[in-house]
């Protein structure tokens, strides 16, 4: 791939620090560069909400199986449950970002009354490019937060005021971005976060339609026509989805064996496990272990 890169950190006030992360309290990490950030190099499910914004160089990701290249400029704003996969990085690359834990983003998002619609964009639209006072305005509220990290005066408080002013300065940012929606698909919408929030904590153990229709009183069919018109993918889809990018990590990236991933997974054997595994990747769960 031929890729021209430029470098936005020279024309960026960043603050320089030999430490490139620090955190508070394991609620909210803040990094300065990409060596201290995981790679994701396995479909991993993001339990923390990830802000980030390269500099420098460029990636590709994968989120919730949708492939994006990130250069100078890009922000990504991923939220808990989404599923994120780290493809390609060049030797270039240099990001700055931050991590908030899932209870802590449940807190400061409660106290941000206009985060619903930038949640459910977000999800749809993770990468966003930005520039010129869109991107100081982001620098600046990073910068504070280092400051009042690594100063060791930044309180809970303090803290989550000012990443709840950060999150409104995103908000501003995506309110141009979004299109102006009708009431029905604000009603599908919320239909849709709630089947995503009951998945993500049921896919381990439920996988048929039916059982989440049922949580959300509506028909099989009602769930998913609303899913599909929100996300592209049909309720099924998106539980096989859940349950093949698990099962893919766990194959992956634990020493558990093909039966105790069947169990974790709730089917009744490893043969069972192995059929619906590779009716979908077109290899078995060995294979793919292997590969």
């Amino acid at each position: 791939m031929n890729v021209t890169a430029v470098s936005l950190s020279n024309s960026l006030h960043i603050i320089q620090d030999p430490i490139s992360f620090s955190g508070f309290n394991n609620d909210f990490y803040i990094f300065n560069g990409i060596s201290s950030i995981p790679f994701y190099k396995t479909p991993t499910r993001l339990e923390t909400t990830v802000i980030s914004i390269c500099l420098n160089g460029y990636t590709r990701v994968s989120i919730n199986m949708q492939e994006y290249f990130i250069n100078p400029g890009t922000m990504i704003v991923a939220v808990p449950d989404q599923i994120i996969q780290s493809l390609e990085i060049s030797d270039m690359y240099h990001s700055i970002s931050i991590a908030i834990s899932r209870n802590y983003t449940d807190d400061i998002f409660s106290k941000v009354e206009v985060m619903l619609p930038i949640f459910f964009y977000t999800r749809e639209h993770p990468c966003i490019a930005i520039k010129g006072e869109e991107l100081n305005g982001i620098m600046e509220y990073y910068n504070m937060l280092w400051k009042k990290i690594k100063g060791e005066s930044g309180s809970k408080d303090v803290i989550q005021t000012l990443l709840v002013a950060l999150l409104y300065e995103i908000y501003a940012i995506y309110y141009h971005r979004i299109p102006r929606e009708k009431e029905a698909r604000n009603r599908k919408e919320m239909l849709y976060d709630q089947f995503m929030r009951s998945l993500s904590e049921n896919y381990k153990k439920e996988r048929s339609v039916n059982f989440y229709a049922d949580e959300l009183f509506l028909t099989p069919k009602h769930l998913s026509s609303a899913v599909k018109d929100i996300s592209g993918k049909t309720a099924g889809e998106w539980i096989d989805n859940f349950v093949l990018f698990e099962a893919k990590s766990l194959l992956k990236s634990s020493q558990k064996s093909i039966q105790e991933i069947a169990d974790e997974l709730n089917f009744a054997n490893q043969s069972f496990f192995g059929k619906y595994f590779k009716r979908y990747t077109g290899i078995s769960p060995k294979a793919y272990r292997r590969k």
